[in-house]
């Protein structure tokens, strides 16, 4: 071998992708981390927008009474009376990691439940949602939260109000 040839050896080649593989295994994580936290702050801005889209609806096409009874309804862009208060995306009920989902109560149509679930937990996000008519958005730490309908109270383990 010359050595007037230039280049790498496998040896140097190898620290070098050594290198590269500690620095993804550090930034994959924090990656992910900031992708979850990203998609959870998502989840609560679109709870703050179903609500708002709630009380709308309720002061315009519920006489104030009633409240949509799904997302679908407050999605509506060929209706005269809600003309899209929630965008599409919301309205299909998945947007940014988390599936959503709003029931009112036939019986007592002045209350209304708002859900926001984590689509795989863990990966899209660590925390379930909910929101009822007062707008106070309830967060559990893991899959737990439920919404009745029926009277508007946010269960689950270990649920607390974050806004």
């Amino acid at each position: 071998m010359s050595t007037n040839e230039k280049g790498f050896s496998l040896v140097e080649l190898l620290v070098v992708v050594i290198i590269i593989a500690i620095i993804a295994a550090i930034a994959i994580p924090n990656l992910l981390a900031s992708r979850r936290s990203a998609n959870e702050a998502s989840a609560v801005s679109s709870l703050r927008t179903i609500h708002s889209a709630q009380a709308t609806y309720q002061a315009t096409t519920g006489r104030n009474v009633d409240y949509a009874p799904d997302l679908t309804t407050l999605a509506a862009v060929n209706s005269p009376d809600t003309s899209g208060l929630i965008d599409t995306a919301l309205g299909a009920g998945l947007k940014s990691g988390y599936r959503f989902t709003v029931v009112a109560a036939p019986a007592v149509p002045q209350v209304y439940c708002a859900e926001a679930h984590a689509q795989t937990l863990g990966t899209t996000g660590n925390r379930s949602f909910a929101v009822s008519q007062p707008g106070v958005i309830y967060a559990a730490p893991d899959d737990s939260i439920t919404c009745a309908a029926a009277d508007g109270v946010i269960t689950g383990n270990t649920t607390s109000p974050i806004q």
